[in-house]
Formats: structure tokens, sequence, C-alpha cells
């Protein structure tokens, strides 16, 4: 099993390094590939924890460090919590105040004119909203947004995010059943232009992009 962590910073590499371990059947092994320092001393110790042979091979622009259990490795009852002893940095609140907002996607672009740069921004975006202090209330996703929430997004694991830190994640059904994704939802719950109309004519802060 690989698992490619080039470009995310602890705790990430150690908190997919954690969920992989016990999945590993017997004989296999486990090769992380990271271009951190910081991660290659946390999973050094990890390693260490978790009774693996650690292979360490330096590729250049990241380092190969392979995982080779000398036993079982038992599940733990929470990775981010884990993850967060072994980078010795404090474990995220799990649920953080919301705000007021109330955000509506429309689209799975941002803004008119090119429709690559759109994607870029508005996955950037969505990046960003959930990793600001106090999430929305509320993300409305609707017509060629309602992809966002599917199966194969970009932004599925920072909307996932979102949800999990409080906001409100909902989809219109239509607009799945129009574009047949209906069965790749992935995050979230599925409403209606009733339920739609309903919230952008009760709450005071709404934002549509």
């Amino acid at each position: 099993m690989q698992i490619d962590a080039r470009g995310l910073t602890c705790p990430k590499p150690v908190v997919l390094t954690l969920e992989a371990l016990p999945k590993l059947g017997p004989e296999e092994f486990l090769e992380v590939l990271v271009n951190d320092e910081v991660a290659v001393g946390n999973l050094t110790r990890l390693a260490e924890e978790k009774n693996c042979e650690l292979l360490v091979a330096n590729k250049g622009r990241h380092t190969s460090m392979t995982f080779v259990p000398r036993g079982a490795v038992a599940p733990v009852a929470s990775v981010v919590e884990a993850a967060a002893e072994i980078c010795e940095v404090p474990a995220p609140e799990p649920v953080p105040e919301t705000g007021d907002a109330v955000i509506a996607v429309g689209s799975d672009s941002m803004g008119r004119g090119s429709e690559e740069l759109g994607r870029i921004l508005i996955k950037g975006l969505i990046y960003a909203l959930a990793h600001q202090e106090r999430v929305p209330k509320t993300m409305l996703f609707f017509n060629s947004g309602a992809r966002l929430t599917c199966a194969g997004s970009e932004s599925l694991d920072d909307i996932r995010e979102l949800e999990g830190r409080g906001t409100k994640i909902l989809t219109c059904g239509t607009c799945l059943d129009y574009y047949g994704i209906r069965d790749k939802l992935g995050v979230g719950g599925v409403t209606n232009l009733y339920a739609i109309a309903e919230i952008i004519a009760t709450e005071p802060d709404v934002v549509s992009l």
C-alpha cells in the first residue's frame, strides 16, 4: 500500500498513516511519500510507537518511508487525537462556533470568464471557508454547484470538514436528478426549492456565489 502525502504538512501525513496501518494484511507493508522534514521526524516516532521496522530512502525531492509492521497494528479510537500526540500539537476543537452566514453555491465555477480559473477559485474559496475560525451556518448547493458535494469533487473533503465543524450542507434534489448524480452524493443532505426559498427568505445573511 502507498500513501502520497507530498505537499501535506503534519498532522495530516500521520493521520493518513494511522488510518492505513491497521488495514495491512500479514507480510504487507506501507510506503508513505513525504516532502516535509517535520513529517519525516513525526513518522519516525510513529514507527517506533507502532512497533514497525522503518525503511527510509531519500528520493531527491521527497522521502520514501516504508513501514513494515512486526505484528498486527491495532486501530486507535481517534486518529486525530493520536496524531496530535505524535506531532506534539493540540488536537483541534471538535465543533467550533458557527457564524450566521448562509452561502448559496449555484455553480461549480466561481465568477465569469475562464471556466478553468473559476473552478480553481471555487475550490480555493471552499478550502478557505473550511479553515476559517467561524464556519458558515448553512451552505446550499444547486444547479452545477450540486457537483461539488458529489463523488469526484475536488472540494468534497473540505465540504465534509465544514459539515464536521457544524455547517449544515444541503444540495438541491432536482439538480442532482438533472445531472444524474443523486447516487454520488458524498456529503450532507438533499433539499428542495421550497426549503431553499424559505432559508433565503428568512436568513438575514445570505451570500450567493
